[in-house]
């Protein structure tokens, strides 16, 4: 045999004795410890027992309490979903309403200004109600900056002028928010 497997056999068995120390050491003072718990009266045992037994009922209570919170919202939210268009709905029904007069009106009468007159009464119905409920078209011109918070680039052409370059050169479509959060971006064409 080699030095090295010497070493290693002799390192081997003063480990397996180290162990061996240590389990008698451990179940000695497992021993000491049961008789320490013999010759108190019993009364910190049954304690601890009965507190883990509240500290498990109150856990299980406030587990069953959070499940039942968290059912209950998840039911608020669809039925907020639900009903959260019912109040627009009402306020569009008129509009809705107009729009089916205006459209029997077209059918029986030949006078194009009339048509015009009661079609811009229609939009203006129709752009007031969507303001009352905070739906705000976005105010942009040629030669404003781009800003990508608001506006969707849709394609980049050469900027008719110097001033243009890197500004919106024409707007596509318009864009909206509700109560100040963007709901549809401007598209818009840039120049390069």
């Amino acid at each position: 045999m080699s030095d090295k497997d010497i070493k290693k056999e002799q390192d081997n068995e003063e480990l397996q004795e180290n162990t061996a120390n240590t389990e008698a050491d451990g179940q000695e003072q497992d021993l000491d410890q049961e008789e320490e718990t013999e010759t108190t009266d019993g009364a910190p045992e049954i304690s601890a027992a009965a507190e883990l037994a509240e500290m498990k009922d109150k856990y299980v209570r406030l587990m069953a309490e959070f499940e039942n919170f968290r059912r209950r919202t998840a039911k608020e939210r669809i039925d907020l979903s639900k009903t959260a268009t019912q109040d627009l709905m009402g306020d569009l029904l008129p509009v809705l309403d107009d729009m089916e007069r205006a459209r029997q009106s077209m059918e029986a009468t030949r006078d194009v200004d009339a048509m015009l007159q009661g079609l811009e009464l229609v939009f203006h119905k129709l752009k007031h109600v969507t303001q009352q409920k905070g739906l705000k078209p976005m105010d942009i011109h040629a030669g404003d900056d781009f800003d990508a918070d608001m506006h969707e680039a849709v394609t980049q052409i050469p900027a008719p002028s110097k001033e243009l370059k890197g500004k919106i050169v024409d707007v596509i479509e318009k864009g909206y928010t509700l109560n100040e959060k963007v709901i549809r971006f401007a598209k818009v064409i840039i120049g390069a």
